[in-house]
């Protein structure tokens, strides 16, 4: 029997975001006959603008929860009744983070910790949890608070007893227009007639929306527990994406900011002794997992990688040129200002 989300009860946390918007969109593409699928965020303005998106009338098993995964008995209150969860919910900027460092604290990794605990008191059979580039060697808070969520999300398959649940995590680079990212950031400083660039050597890694919800219902349909799947993408450098948007106008370099790196980093060297290449994904395997490493290589035909391998958007094997860029950008980035001719 194929797997599927038909018929299960399904809790996005941070639902209201870019990415829970085109998980929403292709989760009832796909399985329309879906029972509940629950966006659970704090921002009620936010909640409101979706269902305008999403009506109930329309959209029959959708549901908007207000909530924040700080609150540890509202959470436990929403996921009465679901069995898959996707937590998407974090704080994400970079300095911000950096401002407030308790904030982000509490958000990232208090709030993983409260995830996990109330879905092991509840009936939740499946989670996967979003990371970030950013969490691989980490220079900067939120990329350390999102790799110690990283680490209860997948150490959580150690406690949960004979309960029938698995945790997983899915990592990745930059998506391609989400909300604070570098492409609409552009968009709109190019009215003013110049763009700021931090840093010329700069790169990043590049992952369409789609893209990014395909890799988290692989995830769903394929973990076994205790996997931080990383997928196979292309880097591209900043002045490049800068050439794609706004080609005829000043590029003013302003420096690197607090917490920044020149490239990222998904894979470190380090992570090499665990990381095994599944084709179209790699995945870092747990240290201690509680089920056969061997039946697991078999079943999916990992190879393991070479010890030392790391996967660093600055070395990476595919690159993306500027018209490559300015293509991606018109297929998946929502214009709200048009590209130059």
């Amino acid at each position: 029997m194929n797997w599927s989300l038909n018929g299960k009860s399904v809790l996005i946390t941070g639902g209201t975001g870019s990415l829970g918007h085109k998980l929403v969109e292709n989760i009832f593409l796909k399985y329309p006959q879906i029972n509940r699928l629950v966006i659970y965020s704090r921002d009620e303005q936010k909640q409101f603008q979706m269902s305008q998106i999403f009506p109930h009338t329309k959209y029959r098993a959708i549901r908007y929860f207000i909530g924040d995964i700080r609150d540890y008995n509202r959470l436990k209150t929403a996921l009465e009744g679901i069995d898959t969860v996707i937590h998407a919910a974090a704080m994400k900027h970079v300095d911000i983070a950096e401002y407030n460092p308790m904030e982000c604290i509490k958000t990232n990794i208090i709030g993983a910790e409260n995830l996990i605990r109330a879905c092991l008191e509840t009936d939740v059979e499946n989670v996967v949890a979003l990371s970030t580039d950013k969490a691989a060697a980490p220079i900067n808070l939120y990329g350390a608070s999102k790799l110690a969520s990283d680490k209860l999300f997948i150490a959580a398959n150690n406690i949960k007893g004979n309960r029938d649940i698995k945790f997983s995590v899915v990592r990745y680079g930059n998506v391609m227009g989400s909300n604070g990212s570098v492409i609409p950031f552009f968009l709109k400083k190019k009215a003013e007639g110049y763009l700021p660039i931090t840093d010329a050597r700069m790169t990043r890694f590049n992952i369409s929306l789609k893209d990014g919800c395909e890799m988290v219902l692989h995830a769903l349909e394929h973990a076994w527990g205790g996997e931080l799947f990383i997928p196979k993408i292309p880097s591209y450098s900043i002045m490049e994406m800068a050439k794609a948007i706004a080609p005829d106008i000043e590029h003013r370099i302003i420096g690197i900011r607090p917490g920044e790196k020149l490239h990222e980093e998904m894979i470190t060297a380090s992570d090499s002794f665990n990381t095994y290449d599944l084709g179209q994904y790699y995945t870092i395997l747990p240290q201690i997992p509680n089920w056969d490493p061997s039946e697991y290589t078999d079943r999916f035909k990992a190879k393991p990688v070479e010890v030392g391998f790391n996967y660093n958007s600055g070395t990476n094997e595919e690159f993306l040129n500027a018209n490559e860029l300015r293509k991606l950008i018109i297929e998946h980035v929502d214009q709200t200002l048009v590209l130059p001719e």
